[in-house]
Formats: C-alpha cells, structure tokens, sequence
C-alpha cells in the first residue's frame, strides 16, 4: 500500500483495513477524493466521529488524582509535552519596541508585551535581538522608554543583545536584521516583524523563502499585541499552524447540496445528497433518458404480444 495515502487517510481517522481494501478495489495510483468516496459508501466512519457519537463511559477518578482528561490533548499529539510542536520564535526587538513607542521613542514594554503573548501560548523559545547600543544610556534623538525591561529580559535568557562598539568616537554597529533571520532560519522558527528584509532576501535564495513563508507581522491595539489570524492571507494557514510544527487539517464537512433533488449536476455534484448515498448520481437529464427508453421497451413489448 502506497505509505503517503495510508498515512493521510489515517490522519483524517479512518482504519487501515478499510483503507487497504478501498485502494485493493480501486488501485494504488487512485485519487484522494475517489478513495474518500469509496470509503463513505462503505459505510467506514472517522473514528473521530464514532467516539463523538457514542457517549464514553464516564470514568472515576481517585481525588487529588492530576491525570488530565485524553479530550485536553491536540489532535495527533502523542506523549510529549506540547511546546514541542510549537515553532521557536525570534523576535526583532527595535523594530517591536519602535511600532509601540509609536516611531518616536524605543518602547521596552511593547518588546515585554510581545514574549508574554508567545509565552501564554506555551512557546518556550523564545529570542529578542537588540543592538548593544541601546543599553547604554538614553540620547535626545533617540529616547527610551521602561529600559529596565531589557535588564530583566536579558537575566532571563531572552534578550541577545548584537554587537557593536565605538571607533575613534564613533559607533561601528553590527547588522541585528542578520542575526535575527539567520537564528530564525536555522531553528525553523518564525520571525516577529513588521520589516520585509528586502536587502536580505536578495542576497540569499534560501532566505527569502524562509521570510516570504515565516514572516509574522503585527499591530499594537491598545497595549495589546495582536498577530493576524491569517498570516499568509485569507487562502493560507491558520494563526494556530503557522506557529505549530504539526499543523491539524480540517476534518472534511459534508455541505448538502442546496438545490436538493432539482440539483441537474448528477455525480459532477460536489455537494452532499442524502437521497442517494449508494448509487451513481445521475443527472436529471440522464434520467429522463433512462426512464424514456424503459416506457419505450414496454411499448414495443405490447405491440409485440398484440400481434
């Protein structure tokens, strides 16, 4: 059996056996919906859906018992801890910490607000870059706001700060953007920025997939980070998958078809019609052909005995 489709159809619940036998009748290089179809008519069910459908006994639990109900757990999560299917996250700290200080004034706070987000949501690697630079006392054309902030978040293993060092009175300031795409792609993480890296994506091809892909962006709404729901758009993945590492599929709904039994698209239909589950769907025009010719067959059958 073609490994690939058992796993898929896996994946969406049904069992290997019914799996195997669907694509024993119809042939290994069978298409996903005709396999799909087959093992509806066959009356094989998700097993999602049956554990759904059958009430589960309840089970009694002894007190102070801390076992966590199986229903917690994300669907395809074996074992083990849950952070680790959630992507690592590489945060460009002056680009956050200037869109919440509103691109006058380096806003620690808005860098704190951005790692509690990822932190609520049980991300456990989580990387802020900021220039060396701005630990250093702040200037008039350059104000900073909560610095304190990059102290705490610098004891706690988040904060990298970038290299940078003054030569002859002036500063000699290493690229931070570098840095922070180049962690990024490595840990296969997502990059926290509202900036394209345009420079970057140019001088590396590997990169500027890695961005155009893992690139998440933001707004500040009130003191409120806020990452879209959509990422890569309105036909991409969700907020919740382009963060895991195992993103989870939507299970298939079955939409009844809203033209019912006046429906003319017969088994072209790609909506649901209860009115016939076992039988080839046929348009009305080829049943309209079909039942003329039985009334014909007839028709010459009593003339036939008349004579």
């Amino acid at each position: 059996v073609h490994p690939s489709k058992l796993d898929f159809f896996c994946k969406l619940g049904y069992g290997k056996q019914d799996i195997c036998k669907v694509l024993e009748n119809l042939g290994q290089e069978a298409l996903e919906d005709d396999v799909l179809k087959e093992l509806i008519r066959m009356g094989s069910k998700p097993q999602a859906l049956e554990s759904q459908a059958q009430p589960s006994p309840l089970k009694l639990i002894a007190r102070g018992s801390c076992s966590a109900s199986p229903g917690s757990k994300w669907l395809g999560e074996d074992e083990s801890d849950s952070s680790d299917h959630l992507r690592p996250i590489v945060i460009d700290g002056s680009n956050v910490a200037m869109s919440h200080g509103n691109k006058e004034v380096f806003s620690c706070w808005g860098i704190q607000l951005a790692v509690d987000w990822f932190r609520e949501r049980g991300h456990k690697y989580i990387k802020v870059f900021v220039p060396l630079w701005r630990k250093e006392p702040p200037r008039q054309d350059s104000p900073i706001a909560d610095q304190h902030i990059l102290e705490e978040l610098e004891r706690q293993s988040i904060l990298v700060y970038t290299p940078s060092r003054k030569v002859k009175g002036k500063r000699v300031v290493c690229y931070d953007d570098r840095y922070i795409v180049k962690v990024a792609y490595e840990k296969d993480g997502v990059i926290v920025s509202n900036d394209h890296y345009r420079d970057l994506q140019n001088e590396n091809p590997e990169w500027k997939w890695f961005i155009e892909q893992r690139l998440l962006m933001y707004s500040f709404v009130s003191n409120r980070f806020m990452p879209p729901d959509d990422p890569l758009g309105r036909h991409g993945p969700t907020l919740n998958n382009f963060l895991s590492k195992k993103p989870v599929l939507p299970e298939p709904k079955w939409q009844p078809c809203p033209y019912g039994k006046k429906c003319t698209y017969g088994n072209k239909c790609k909506f649901y019609h209860p009115e016939r589950p076992h039988q080839a769907q046929l348009s009305v025009a080829d049943e309209l052909r079909a039942k003329t010719k039985v009334s014909l067959n007839l028709g010459k059958e009593e003339e036939q005995r008349n004579h």
